[in-house]
């Protein structure tokens, strides 16, 4: 009590007994009764100086003079240093306070009981005459908009003259900080502002949000844009790419090239290549990397691989430069998308990780960046990363693009579990995500995961409506091979899964197909010295992969040649399919030794991490397996790949992968990175020379 009363007071004897004596957070009424005497003696102009510094406000000295009007207030008494006539200066109205005794010794400050005695008699009409002059002050000094709206906040002056700094304060922190760009647009509507002024600003800073927008509501003229490309973007939001296209197209700048990966999406080629030719790049902040993310979306349509380099340029101009548009998606989670789908995680990682430390696109993006690098992360074999964010985001309502990536998330993770049971509580999720069909050419992967659960649960019928949209936008596309293998792959696994050897071998020949009429393709460029769609090193394996699944599902098994599809599966990132390749070809044969060795190969493709019972995943040694840390250890004692196959009775391109996989999780990127990052993991950081 006794701090409180020091605080108050400033330290004065005299108005410190006045506030012990006062009821608690009562303003005493024996204080209230000198101010109103000191005030009815003062000078107009000085007493208009003290209602504002009673607001406790910082502002600035010129500020506080037009607001308290001591430009122009005439001196009357013996105020000031002049005669009559004369104007009343900012000092010497500070002078006259300070000998009154109304403020702080040494400082510009009013007593705080002294403000709170003032205000407590100060009649409405009166305050709100105040903040006005405030407000107008402000506006006029040209402060900056943020700092401004502050202030008048905390004045708690909503009126008409404060509603275009609150305004101007939303537009600022729009795309930085949009939680509070709403509160700042709140306040201008309290306090008087036409809603169409808001209308575009709030709909930029809702839809960063993840929240619904009017896109019928009323907008000033030259607003009407902003509003659409917001609309565009909250329809990607929602995984419906066809609408989002629809809405972006039709706005101006960045508008066509921000419509271009949704068009890409859903086979628009010829409409996306028009809407590059069409639109220059404008000046605007951000533009130029808006449309580097328009340019790799349109390589992406043939050839994801290459398209990859592409993305992380569009990346780091994004971040640079951010545009001044909310983003129907980003360069980082579409290029990791792409990096998976070429089995390369690692880049998909990295611009993840760069998304979310930089907090690319608002917050809207942070748990479609998070559950991405869960999604790569999987899908590369490490799922401690996918099982977290499946208990993050359980009870989080997600956009429809996000949805539908959890329920892949899902899928995925049940299915590596080879847990039935979870596999039918993720159905709950997976069914209207499967229901919905807003599927395009980015989210092939995920609808594998959906139909292959789909298929082990007997909902096939569920699978077959999206794998035909699916093949539609793959003809749209011109059926580049990439994503034709992709499509191909998802029907083989769907065959696996409900164990049709028919319907394998058909995914299998089909897949054959794509591999050979890319081999001819590729001759045929040579001579031609042209280029064309591609196929990576990761669509090879699935396609080599295919023709021998398919006979291991008819009880030819080659041991040697299942080996051998795995590690191509593994080495491509494909571990999991790659185990279970193997280990259907160890129940299939009737050879025990051949038996012996797939399954071992099986069990060290299986996964690196345990699932503990509470959902978490346990990762020691980095999330290093078991067989991964032997590998370690013999690498840390200077072993061959030749000599650790020999003691593992594994082959040394095994052990190979193994490194491989190793390094990857511990994204050591030199040999020297590679040895410290293996002493810290299995020895501690003590260990690190």
């Amino acid at each position: 009590a006794g701090a409180a009363v020091q605080a108050a007071s400033a330290g004065l004897p005299a108005v410190a007994v006045a506030v012990a004596l006062a009821p608690p957070g009562v303003p005493s009424p024996a204080l209230v009764a000198r101010v109103q005497r000191r005030m009815a003696l003062l000078d107009p102009a000085v007493a208009g100086l003290a209602r504002v510094l009673a607001l406790r406000l910082d502002l600035a000295d010129d500020v506080l003079a037009a607001a308290s009007e001591l430009d122009d207030a005439p001196v009357g008494g013996q105020i000031g240093t002049g005669g009559a006539g004369q104007r009343v200066t900012l000092a010497g109205a500070m002078r006259a306070l300070r000998d009154e005794g109304l403020l702080v010794p040494g400082s510009e400050s009013m007593i705080p009981a002294i403000a709170d005695a003032l205000l407590v008699d100060l009649a409405a009409a009166e305050r709100r005459r105040v903040h006005e002059a405030i407000a107008r002050a402000l506006v006029r000094s040209g402060s900056d908009a943020l700092a401004a709206a502050t202030q008048l906040r905390a004045a708690r002056a909503f009126i008409p003259a404060a509603a275009a700094v609150y305004r101007a304060a939303g537009d600022r922190v729009r795309f930085d900080d949009p939680a509070a760009a709403i509160g700042w647009y709140d306040d201008a509507l309290d306090s008087g502002a036409e809603p169409l002024a808001v209308a575009a600003g709030r709909a930029e800073a809702a839809a960063q949000l993840g929240l619904p927008i009017d896109v019928g509501q009323s907008v000033a003229p030259e607003d009407a844009d902003r509003l659409v490309l917001a609309d565009g973007a909250v329809q990607a939001h929602q995984g419906r790419a066809d609408r989002a296209a629809d809405a972006l197209s039709g706005a101006g700048p960045p508008g066509p090239d921000l419509a271009v990966p949704s068009l890409v999406a859903v086979a628009r080629v010829d409409t996306a290549r028009a809407a590059i030719a069409s639109a220059a790049v404008s000046s605007a902040a951000g533009a130029v990397a808006v449309r580097r993310l328009a340019e790799a979306a349109l390589v992406a349509a043939s050839d994801p691989a290459a398209a990859v380099p592409l993305f992380i340029e569009a990346a780091e101009g994004l971040e640079r430069t951010p545009p001044a548009a909310v983003l129907p998606d980003t360069a980082h989670a579409l290029g990791a998308l792409m990096a998976a789908t070429a089995g390369d995680a690692a880049s998909g990682e990295h611009l993840l990780e760069r998304a979310i430390a930089a907090g690319v696109g608002g917050p809207v993006f942070l748990d479609r960046h998070q559950l991405l690098l869960g999604w790569v992360r999987m899908r590369a074999g490490r799922y401690d990363t996918a099982v977290a964010e499946l208990g993050r985001l359980a009870q989080t309502q997600l956009p429809g693009r996000e949805r539908f990536l959890f329920a892949a998330i899902s899928a995925g993770v049940a299915r590596r579990s080879g847990d039935v049971a979870r596999l039918r509580d993720a159905w709950a999720g997976i069914e209207p995500a499967l229901a919905r069909r807003a599927v395009d050419i980015f989210a092939v992967e995920q609808v594998e995961e959906l139909a292959v659960a789909a298929t082990r649960l007997r909902r096939y019928v569920r699978v077959e409506p999206v794998l035909k949209a699916l093949d539609e936008i793959v003809q749209g596309l011109g059926t580049p091979s990439a994503w034709a293998v992709a499509v191909g792959w998802i029907r083989l696994q769907v065959a696996i899964a409900a164990e049709d050897s028919d319907a394998a071998a058909v995914a299998a020949q089909r897949l054959e197909a794509v591999a050979a009429q890319r081999l001819e393709a590729v001759a045929a460029q040579r001579r031609s010295a042209t280029s064309g769609s591609g196929i990576g090193a990761r669509q090879r394996a699935q396609c080599a992969a295919a023709a021998v699944w398919a006979r291991v599902l008819n009880g030819d098994v080659d041991a040697d040649a299942a080996v051998a599809a795995a590690e191509e599966l593994a080495a491509v990132e494909l571990p999991w399919e790659g185990s279970r390749l193997v280990g259907q070809a160890a129940i299939r044969t009737s050879d025990a030794a051949a038996a012996r060795r797939l399954l071992e190969r099986a069990r060290d493709l299986s996964s690196a991490e345990v699932t503990a019972a509470d959902g978490r995943a346990e990762t020691p040694h980095g999330g290093l397996s078991e067989r991964e840390v032997e590998v370690a250890r013999m690498v840390l004692d200077g072993g061959t790949y030749r000599e650790i196959g020999a003691r593992l009775f594994i082959s040394p391109k095994t052990v190979e992968h193994h490194v491989a996989r190793i390094r990857t999780k511990l994204g050591a990127t030199s040999k020297a990175e590679f040895v410290a990052a293996l002493r810290a993991v299995l020895h501690g950081p003590d260990q690190v020379v």
